[in-house]
């Protein structure tokens, strides 16, 4: 309607008369206001919609005025790049403090004047930052804003063999301690024993020192705490993970298909990662239980920086528990230590000292909102004095042990997230490890020292960018340098040999993934390009994980990796070390001792539903590169000094069902583990590592606040090397072999327990009382047999060695 009507139309009505110039309402239209509607509210209603200015004088006369400097108007319509759809309620926050909600049409409005500067945000997008220039209604601007997205673990099933245990798309096994629930054996959640419930992971000597995964050697699997790779893995040489288990969120496990960015590993990877997801509050807990006592803290220094610490220390400096003395039979037995008292048992004497530590310490710093810096400390250490003497025949001999084992690391990370497309990672580490024996012995009037020790460092450049909420791309560098340095130090007769080898490596990465939930697609694929410095080698290793969803119950996957390593651990001589640690680490130097390289692939089938899962895996492995004295061998190839291989074929089935408060489950492993040794005489024969048959069974109970857990374990005896029948001369004895591994040990069996019961105290502290026993049928199962002359007496002797006889343990836990 034209103005000019609009204000008759009000003068009739309200008894008004407006005075102004034509030239200010001259072909001006619009809708008039509502007649309901009183003389100020129209008035109002007017000056909103046009230029102009409106003076009321008592009701009776109004002016109207062209307002010549129309402040600028600033609108915009927001809409979702991927659906192009307007969004409802977005915020818009000017720079002067107000702030603004967009409508259903994703539409506002504001004049110039309050703000040419705002932002724009919204629940899941990106915040956007705008500078605006003039604009109209009818030529509004037209923002964009882009979905925010958070990377998460994309999670297979939850709850597989425990609570806390979860199985990853990529095929990797997660294990969250802090929600852990029970499993039997263990009151713990220790990364190390958890993980040889999973099928495929066995250790034949039960020590967290001894994992072997699809046939592998412990030092075939790289294990990593934030980012630092560790050379020792367990206290009491083997029998307790150097990992504090009420520190770590998240231990991811990798038996094949592991990213490119893993390197020096032909077996599985541990990662220990005790960086939190998410923030948490301030804690603190202390725990004791037969062998150790610890503490942990957390404490936020402010709302962007944390320090979290964690300590443990053995309790066998003020007490012998039966734990203790079990562990110490198991530990000790056919060492040095022990043939010590066997051959002098008349007025023997013995004084032992024997402790271990960790700790470990982590200061986190968030700078601005972007940019986060993680310090990692942890320090390890094992220690072992022995003082032995005895009177045999009136001669007096004595022996004075001493044995060190120490790891030391730090890790210095920096994250920035540049937007939430694309992040950058860079840390620095380094890791030192000590293994150091010293022996006096006063008959011979000898002195023997052992050393090896190993320093890697490097450096780490990880790039992540989501091109798509389906797609993401990883590319990255990474420097390593690793030297180890062995000596040996030898007096009556004298004897010094100290070597020290340095290897540096250069790694190109680059990986790719896909995953498509609705198409139930996931894929993975990327590939490592490794150049060894001093062989002036190339060696590139691919990576791939596939992930098919058939139906919503039903998944296939296919896993397949190359990798190398250029570390390893050997044993010299079975008394090294006094018998009780002796491997010691080495470098390769591509010909005697090669670089060990990896192939491997695997198929799995996934089924779950109704609380029944599933899960078969099918595998073909092959190592090559290694040496004889990597394996430990105990028979005619002790001294031997050859290279070659190892070829596995192997089918690892879990099924499980949970009912209600219940949890049951089965695994059987099957492998076929056979060396390739073409420069001897038998080039085939079983691996040393070969357990064709294991079987496990666990029934756990967890409601409220009690957890119980009963499992067993049955596996086919590893292999052994018999002797042969022949003719043996009593003043000249020989040992005489048969094939190598031509016969099996006995079956192992064992039978375990463990229940744990958590309360609160009405001010909120948190009491956790745990029990276990291992082997509770105390069955003796042989673990390694071998044959060895006894000098004294001049014959050949049957040399036995046991698992855990019947090993009670009790744990005590506060939380604040």
């Amino acid at each position: 309607m034209p103005f000019r009507q609009i204000i008759i139309d009000i003068e009739q009505q309200h008894q008004v008369s407006f005075n102004y110039t034509e030239d200010a309402i001259f072909e001006l239209q619009l809708c008039p206001p509502k007649k309901s509607l009183s003389l100020d509210q129209k008035l109002q209603y007017l000056a909103k919609k046009t230029n102009l200015s409106f003076e009321n004088i008592g009701n009776k006369f109004i002016n109207i005025y062209k307002i010549e400097n129309e402040p600028k108007k600033i609108c915009a319509y927001i809409i979702s790049s991927t659906d192009k759809k307007p969004i409802e309620n977005a915020n818009i926050n000017l720079s002067n403090k107000t702030q603004l909600t967009t409508d259903a049409n994703g539409y506002f409005e504001f004049k110039k004047e309050d703000s040419s500067l705002f932002t724009i945000s919204h629940v899941g997008f990106v915040t956007k930052r705008i500078t605006a220039g003039n604009t109209d209604s009818k030529n509004c601007l037209e923002i964009v804003l882009e979905p925010e997205i958070t990377e998460l673990e994309e999670i297979k099933t939850n709850a597989i063999l425990a609570s806390g245990i979860s199985k990853n798309n990529d095929g990797s096994f997660q294990i969250k301690p802090k929600k852990f629930g029970i499993l039997p054996g263990l009151i713990e959640p220790d990364a190390l024993q958890t993980m040889q419930q999973i099928p495929g992971v066995n250790s034949l000597d039960e020590s967290v020192s001894s994992i072997n995964v699809r046939g592998g050697t412990h030092d075939q699997n790289l294990f990593l705490w934030n980012g630092i790779r560790m050379f020792q893995t367990g206290h009491f040489f083997g029998l307790i993970s150097v990992f504090n288990p009420n520190l770590a969120h998240t231990i991811s496990i990798y038996k094949n298909g592991s990213s490119a960015f893993f390197g020096e590993s032909v077996s599985s990877v541990v990662a220990i990662s005790s960086t939190p997801e998410k923030a948490e509050k301030n804690s603190f807990s202390a725990g004791i239980n037969m062998i150790n006592a610890d503490v942990y803290a957390k404490y936020n220094l402010s709302k962007k920086s944390y320090i979290e610490i964690s300590a443990r220390k053995s309790i066998t400096d003020f007490v012998e528990t039966p734990t203790y003395k079990e562990y110490f039979n198991k530990v000790f037995q056919n060492t040095t230590i022990t043939d010590f008292s066997s051959k002098h048992n008349i007025d023997y004497e013995k004084d032992k000292k024997f402790g271990f530590y960790d700790a470990t310490l982590k200061y986190a710093q968030k700078i601005g909102s972007k940019d986060q810096i993680v310090l990692d400390l942890i320090t390890i250490k094992d220690n072992l004095e022995v003082f032995q003497s005895a009177t045999l025949y009136d001669v007096h001999k004595t022996a004075n042990n001493n044995l060190r084992q120490q790891n030391y690391g730090g890790n210095l990370s920096w994250r920035r997230n540049w937007n939430s497309f694309n992040t950058t990672k860079i840390n620095i580490y380094n890791s030192s490890y000590e293994l150091l024996a010293n022996q006096k012995t006063s008959l011979e009037n000898q002195i023997v020292i052992q050393e090896n020790t190993v320093n890697n460092n490097g450096i780490n450049l990880e790039n992540n960018h989501i091109i798509s909420p389906k797609f993401s791309i990883n590319d990255g560098y990474q420097f390593n340098e690793i030297g180890i340095t062995n000596l040996e130090d030898v007096t009556n007769p004298d004897f010094y040999s100290k070597t020290k080898d340095v290897l540096r490596t250069h790694a190109l990465i680059f990986e790719g993934k896909y995953n498509d939930t609705l198409s139930r697609i996931y894929f993975k694929a990327g590939t490592r390009i490794n150049y060894i410095e001093k062989f002036k080698k190339y060696i590139v290793e691919p990576r791939m994980q596939f992930g098919y969803g058939i139906s919503k119950s039903l998944n296939i996957e296919l896993l397949g990796e190359l990798k190398s390593q250029t570390s390893q651990q050997i044993i010299d001589l079975q008394k090294d070390y006094f018998g009780i640690e002796k491997r010691r680490w080495i470098i390769s130097n591509n010909t005697t001792i090669p670089i060990q390289k990896s192939r491997q692939i695997s198929l799995n089938l996934f089924y779950k539903k109704n609380d029944w899962l599933l899960d078969i895996e099918n595998f073909y492995k092959k190592v090559t590169g290694i040496t004889t004295s990597s394996q430990g061998f105990q028979n005619q190839l002790e001294f031997v000094r050859t290279t070659g291989g190892y070829e596995v074929l192997g089918t690892e089935f879990l099924i499980q069902k949970k009912i209600n408060q219940f949890l049951t489950w089965f695994s059987y492993t099957y492998n076929n583990n056979n060396y390739h040794f073409s420069n001897y005489e038998f080039s085939r024969f079983p691996n040393n590592f070969e357990l064709t048959h294991t079987l496990s069974w666990a029934g756990i109970y967890e409601k409220n606040n009690f957890k119980i857990a009963l499992g067993a374990k049955w596996s086919s005896g590893r292999p052994k090397t018999s002797l042969a029948d022949s003719q043996i001369d009593p003043s000249d004895p020989v040992l005489v072999f048969n094939k190598p591994n031509n016969t099996n040990l006995h079956i192992f069996s064992q039978l375990n327990l463990s229940t744990t019961y958590k309360w609160e105290s009405e001010k909120g502290i948190q009491y956790k009382l745990g029990v276990s026993i291992l082997n509770i049928l105390n069955r003796k199962n042989e673990i390694s047999e071998y044959y060895r002359i006894n000098s004294l007496s001049n014959s050949i002797e049957e040399v036995e060695t046991f698992a855990l006889q019947r090993t009670p343990n009790v744990s005590f836990r506060v939380s604040l």
